[in-house]
């Protein structure tokens, strides 16, 4: 069994620390391609990947996902793991996010997994439709960490607050990375709601924009 080892040791920016059974991925090729420089850790314990930010990332694929309740026992260590690390860090701002593959296989399972990621662990949960968008997904968080990144001083926590991520991902169109996209532009739910198609259409494109407008005016406003 993975030990839920902490991870006390940030990389620095631009920079992830995965996990040595990653090393030949697509997720890796996918990460490396958007820029991002990849350090490999056999002690990570349970985690996947280390963010600049001190966020840890574990990654629960569909296969885990339809296999049974086993990817339970794995994010029960990881969010103890985050919390020793919380410790050890003297801080309650280090960040643990599940990313998980929804996928037309898993969707049977997911709102149980949500359930239990969310709200009996108080973890974050990322849904995300494979690799491809996981990869995209870390290195956006990655690479928005820079010293030029006017959202930088935002919380993390703030950033990815499970319930708010949950609620943009029930508007058509709007996954794990267009909802991340989101909380980096705008501090709050009320930012959104009042925020204009032309503020929106560069983060998620015309037609999610026109969505997301839709959905929280008739649901929120």
């Amino acid at each position: 069994m993975e030990a839920a080892a902490a991870v006390t040791a940030a990389p620095p920016y631009g920079h992830v620390i995965g996990h040595e059974k990653w090393r030949d991925s697509a997720l890796i090729q996918h990460i490396k391609g958007a820029g991002v420089k990849v350090a490999f850790e056999k002690e990570l314990g349970v985690v996947d990947f280390l963010l600049p930010n001190r966020s840890s990332v574990l990654y629960v694929s569909e296969c885990d996902i339809i296999a049974g309740n086993s990817y339970k026992r794995k994010l029960v260590r990881f969010r103890n793991a985050n919390v020793a690390n919380c410790v050890q860090a003297n801080s309650s701002g280090v960040q643990a996010l599940a990313l998980a593959e929804r996928t037309r296989l898993s969707e049977q399972y997911f709102s149980s997994l949500q359930k239990f990621v969310v709200f009996d662990l108080g973890l974050t949960l990322l849904p995300v439709s494979g690799q491809p968008e996981a990869s995209q997904l870390i290195s956006q968080m990655v690479l928005s960490e820079g010293r030029d990144n006017p959202f930088r001083k935002r919380s993390v926590a703030r950033l990815y607050e499970p319930q708010l991520l949950l609620l943009l991902q029930q508007i058509p169109g709007v996954g794990g990375v267009k909802a991340s996209s989101l909380l980096h532009s705008f501090s709050s739910l009320q930012e959104i709601c009042s925020a204009r198609l032309p503020q929106l259409e560069p983060l998620v494109g015309q037609a999610s924009a026109q969505h997301i407008l839709s959905f929280l005016h008739n649901h929120l406003v």
